[in-house]
């Protein structure tokens, strides 16, 4: 079952959701638009001209200018969105806005599932707290495209799991700017 725009707005009430910061601006009728934050990452191909899933491969960090950044297709662009959109009590999803689609911008390549507690973590003392973690977006451009900071550029939508929930405890629990893979910890 999916969330509506209003259902959506009343779990951030209630907080079974956590969107920080929240603007109701942004909700539709069955998600959450989120924006693009200024700090993005490429990955610094010039020592082997190439990327080692066993390795932890460098980046270059820089900030999209006010007037925009030209994305050029080949380029991998690892960006984050400026809000968290996080539940213990929801999966939620990220996909692209049609908008930005029919520019030629994907949003995510194949990093658009978030689990049931992603952000949260279960403390020795039983309490549970929120990390208010970012989605780390992968984009990717068809044709050269300028983009801008704090842009729409993709929505969150939450679905009501079946079953126990356990929460989410992998390596990306604390993310809160733009993430490159760490794959690489899956070989230690």
């Amino acid at each position: 079952m999916f969330l509506t725009g209003t259902a959506i707005k009343e779990a951030v009430k209630s907080g079974e959701i956590v969107i920080s910061p929240f603007n109701e601006k942004n909700l539709s009728p069955n998600s959450y638009d989120v924006t693009l934050s200024p700090q993005i990452l490429v990955y610094n191909l010039t020592e082997s001209g190439y990327l080692d899933m066993r390795k932890d491969n460098p980046t270059l960090e820089f900030t999209i200018p006010e007037e925009g950044l030209i994305m050029q297709p080949g380029i991998l662009y690892i960006g984050m969105t400026n809000e968290t959109a996080v539940s213990r009590h929801y999966i939620p999803m990220l996909e692209g806005r049609s908008s930005v689609g029919r520019l030629g911008i994907n949003t995510h390549i194949t990093a658009g599932f978030g689990d049931v507690g992603w952000g949260f973590e279960k403390l020795p003392d039983g309490s549970i707290i929120c990390h208010k973690p970012t989605w780390t977006l992968e984009i990717s451009v068809v044709h050269p495209v300028r983009i801008y900071p704090n842009i729409r550029i993709g929505q969150v939508y939450f679905v009501q799991p079946k079953g126990d929930i356990k929460l989410y405890s992998g390596k990306y629990i604390r993310q809160r700017k733009p993430q490159a893979s760490k794959i690489w910890q899956d070989f230690e």
